[in-house]
Formats: C-alpha cells, structure tokens, sequence
C-alpha cells in the first residue's frame, strides 16, 4: 500500500499517528529532526509490531536542505509513489506577547507554518505527476479565536488555516486534497516542552502567573488522551471522500460550532470569564 510521510514524531500526535497507519497496513515514512529522540517511537511500533511497516527518516521542517535530503530518501523508499503527507511538527511558546522574544515568536511560525510550505512544495512535484496526494495539516481549535498570552501559537494555527483554505484552488485539479485535523486539549509532550516567557518585572506578571495555575489545574487536568487524534488523522486518510476539516474533542467541537457566529467582543468576555481574567488586575 502507498507510503504516508508524517512529520514530528517522536512524541504526541505525531507518534501515535505513526502506530496506528501501521496497524492499518500504511507504509509509513516517520519523520523527525532529531533522530536521537527515536527511542519512543522505536518501542511503541515494536509493542504494537509494525517496526517492518516503518521506516524513520531524518527531516527537520525549518530547514531547506534537510527537507531536500529528507523528501528525496522518503520518495526513493516508496518508489517515487507517496499518498499522503501529515503535517503534525508543531511547537510553542506561551507568554504576554509583549514579552515573548522575537527569536521564539519566529521559531515557532518557522515551524508551524514556514515548515509546513516548505514541505508541501517539495511534495508537490510528485502528488502531480501522479495525479493523486492528500496533504493532512494538524492545526489545533487555537485557529478559532484570541487566546490570552498565547499570540504566536494562535497566529500561526490561523496563518496555516488561511494558506490550506486557499490551496486546494490550485492543487485539486491534479488530484490533490488537503484536510484540516484541528484537536482541541490533549495530553501532549507539547505543554511541557513549550517555553513560558515570564520575566522577573513583567507588566503581566500577575496575569500569566494566573493562567499558569489555570492551565495547569483545569486545562491539563481535563486533557484527553492523543491516541483519539491519531485515529482521526488515519481516518481522514483512509477517506475515499474526505471533509476539509476535523474538529477532535469536545471542546474543539465547541468551538468549531460558534466559529464566525459569536461578535469578537462576546467571545473575549467568555474566554475571560472561563478562564477567571475578569478577577485579575495588573
């Protein structure tokens, strides 16, 4: 069976994703920037026994000559035939915009949406040539509305939106698809890896010190397990028809439901309230 390429999978979506397209019978090209951080990966396929439907490729997204490299190893392994590629490397950074540092506010577009282009053009080529290719872009339900000390992330998940809502315009004449996998809160290695710009005289520091305890009390508390949206992804794949997009959760669904239909104030004053801002005063 053809070939899917997923990014980002030494931990999280992308790992699970990786199992289950395997136990489905994919071939499936893993993908990641550090193959050091394989060890997960490695002992989840060998306990679900795919290890011989997986092959691990070294790719890092925000770098032209390893997607290069990357790409032309993964197309070589399937014989020039991919069907699919998951766009699931994603990062983070959480802090008052105001204090985030440009170095981490670009690392994380480079990622979440510079790689995401990179990788799709060097895959175009081929999804023309055989007039078939889905491309799976992992966004989240922060492309729905602001999120407080959360700007970067939020901008790039609406930055990936706008690029994939427009896309499939050039691309679907030759065959090609493009989804949107967008999961709400799940227990990802994403939270704890994540910077938390805080610093020490912050004009936000009671704000973010705040949303630290929130975040950590209800939103973690309340996570659901990833393997829900690796599940989804291979669904979107195995698709003969696809939808565009695919809210997982309850609170993406939420979320997804109330999109465009609540005024831009109303949603501030709910996010607010649920989060317990309306209490907090610099």
């Amino acid at each position: 069976m053809p070939g899917v390429l997923v990014t980002g999978t030494s931990s999280g979506f992308g790992l699970h994703t990786v199992v289950e397209l395997a136990r489905r019978g994919r071939r499936v090209y893993a993908t990641m920037r550090d193959l050091g951080r394989r060890g997960a990966l490695d002992s989840a396929i060998a306990d679900a026994g795919v290890a011989s439907r997986v092959d691990l490729v070294r790719l890092d997204v925000t770098d032209p000559d390893s997607i290069a490299s990357g790409v032309g190893e993964v197309l070589a392994g399937a014989g020039g035939h991919l069907d699919a590629v998951v766009h699931n490397a994603g990062v983070a950074v959480g802090g008052a915009f105001e204090d985030v540092p440009e170095a981490e506010a670009r690392r994380v577009m480079e990622t979440n949406f510079w790689g995401v282009l990179r990788l799709t053009r060097a895959l175009l080529p081929s999804f023309r040539a055989q007039r078939h290719g889905r491309i799976v872009i992992v966004s989240s339900n922060s492309a729905y509305a602001g999120e407080p000390a959360n700007s970067i992330y939020v901008a790039s998940k609406w930055a990936i939106e706008g690029f994939a809502e427009s896309l499939p315009f050039e691309v679907g004449p030759f065959g090609i698809e493009v989804v949107l996998v967008e999961p709400g809160s799940y227990k990802t290695e994403i939270w704890g890896s994540s910077p938390r710009i805080l610093p020490e005289k912050s004009a936000y520091a009671t704000m973010m010190r705040h949303l630290e305890k929130v975040i950590d009390e209800k939103v973690l508390a309340s996570a659901r397990d990833p393997r829900e949206v690796a599940k989804v992804i291979a669904d979107a794949i195995d698709a003969s028809r696809p939808r565009f997009r695919y809210p997982v959760g309850p609170d993406a669904w939420i979320g997804h439901v109330a999109r465009g239909k609540l005024p831009t104030r109303l949603q501030r004053f709910l996010v607010s309230r649920l989060l317990g801002l309306h209490r907090v005063r610099p």
